[in-house]
């Protein structure tokens, strides 16, 4: 399959408060990849992609069934870790069956386990899933996951806002900040997708905060 048919959006999950209340969710404006997976009286799972479209929906749709199920067998709503095997694991048998291709798409799953926890994964569409505090998939994911690794850490997501900060500054290292679209999740709310005026306004406040590095660099 040639890389022209894929989706060529960037989405990165971070984590929230310290207290764990919610994540992060930035990514490109050219695509709408968040998906809804599954929500009972309120949306506990999110996932986002890069990849085929319709590759996608298929696997959401299994995926919701899947919840569904668990729900009404265990009485409890899956958990992160759960529905994500699922997925990875339905990948992984697309690989390896006569007549069917693999799924074309990687996808970052995150959200809260009922007990409240936060978990970020990440499936391949070679069924392979990993767990993360922060990353992201798409065209140039390697340049804005080197960025996280470089700058993540607990003191500057211990508010909601660091948290978005962090985020759209690793995507202001790929992609201008008119093409950013920022959710939020937190636990026991929707998912909130924030205004374009607030993106801007984080955006304005990163501008002037690289401006001023260098002079207080040089006052030391």
């Amino acid at each position: 399959m040639g890389t022209a048919r894929y989706d060529r959006a960037i989405t990165v999950f971070s984590p929230g408060r310290a207290s764990f209340s919610g994540r992060i969710c930035p990514g490109s404006r050219k695509r709408k990849d968040l998906q809804r997976i599954f929500y009972y009286s309120l949306m506990n799972v999110v996932m986002a992609f890069a990849g085929l479209t319709a590759d996608a929906r298929i696997l959401i749709d299994r995926a919701r069934v899947e919840c569904q199920s668990h729900k009404l067998t265990v009485e409890d709503p899956v958990t992160l870790e759960y529905i994500t095997r699922y997925i990875a694991q339905l990948k992984q048998r697309y690989t390896q069956s006569n007549g069917r291709r693999p799924f074309g798409i990687s996808a970052l799953i995150a959200g809260f386990d009922f007990d409240g926890t936060p978990r970020l994964f990440q499936t391949d569409p070679s069924g392979v899933y990993h767990e993360w505090k922060a990353n992201a998939t798409g065209r140039n994911a390697k340049t804005v996951r080197e960025y996280l690794e470089k700058n993540y850490s607990a003191d500057k997501i211990e508010t909601d806002e660091g948290a978005v900060k962090l985020a759209i500054r690793a995507l202001l290292e790929v992609i201008q900040g008119h093409n950013l679209e920022v959710a939020i999740m937190e636990r026991g709310k929707p998912l909130k997708m924030l205004e374009s005026k607030e993106i801007e306004k984080y955006v304005e406040e990163i501008e002037k905060e690289k401006k001023m590095k260098p002079r207080k660099e040089a006052e030391k």
